[in-house]
């Protein structure tokens, strides 16, 4: 049976922020009744309670701030999906020391094989341990600098970029860049090799990622110091989209034709 909790404890934990005690408080004053539990047990219980909810709020805040697909964590991963990828070398990404180290990743593979799926899940891992997360499609940072230049921010939003323990850019190479965009990727390969962790995912080979640079001597500057700072984790297989293509719950038979309501004259053709 849950315990009363009084009205002026009520109001003293609320006056310390520590309101959220009240959500288990009845049921653990109930528990160290029944088990007979000491003050300072009891006491840890509820302290230990509080620092479990708090982390828990801190991970998703980091995970919603860092833009992440809620869904796209490493516990929903669809081990049916017929993709094949280095499996020890997944593992070693997993444990996060490229973080510590401040190593890359690059992310290779056709569309559909679930690239985004694994640099949101490895992000998912990030926040949870304490990592500062940012998402971005590439387009999207690339376009977000070239509007930060019209209301002379951009310093401030390269340094925002900089900063972050960990940038995720998807789908990176899809269409050519400006001389500007190239300058800005440069700058922002410079700034965070040795320094932070950037992972990349595209369908283009790196080979192909030259071309679309509107400088070849910066592009083979930057791509040099990126790829030899980088693991290249490359996904082959099916694209998994048409498992998520819509479909009626009750397709009719090919071979029988749809039956008219009673009543309903032919619409003229």
């Amino acid at each position: 049976m849950s315990q009363a909790v009084s009205p002026e404890l009520v109001a003293a934990l609320r006056r310390l922020r520590l309101g959220r005690i009240l959500d288990t408080l009845p049921e653990r004053l109930a528990l160290a009744q029944s088990q007979g539990l000491s003050f300072e047990e009891i006491f840890t219980l509820l302290i230990t309670d509080e620092i479990a909810r708090r982390d828990s709020t801190a991970v998703a805040n980091r995970i919603a701030d860092a833009k992440l697909d809620p869904d796209m964590s490493l516990e929903r991963f669809d081990k049916s999906a017929k993709i094949t990828f280095d499996k020890r070398l997944f593992a070693e990404l997993c444990s996060l020391r490229f973080l510590q180290a401040h190593r890359h990743i690059v992310i290779l593979g056709p569309v559909g094989v679930g690239k985004t799926f694994i640099a949101n899940a490895l992000g998912h891992l990030a926040c949870r341990h304490r990592y500062d997360v940012r998402f971005l499609r590439a387009d999207q940072m690339l376009s977000l600098l070239r509007k930060s230049r019209l209301d002379n921010s951009h310093d401030a939003e390269m340094a925002s970029l900089c900063a972050v323990d960990l940038l995720i850019l998807d789908d990176f190479a899809l269409e050519p860049m400006t001389r500007e965009e190239s300058k800005d990727l440069y700058q922002l390969f410079i700034e965070r090799t040795g320094r932070a962790s950037v992972i990349l995912t595209s369908n283009r080979d790196t080979a192909e990622w030259i071309r679309m640079f509107d400088d070849v001597l910066l592009a083979q500057s930057a791509i040099d110091r990126f790829m030899n700072a980088a693991y290249d984790l490359v996904i082959e297989g099916e694209s998994y989209r048409p498992r998520l293509k819509p479909k009626l719950e009750n397709d009719p038979v090919p071979d029988e034709p749809l039956q008219k309501k009673p009543g309903k004259a032919r619409r003229p053709r």
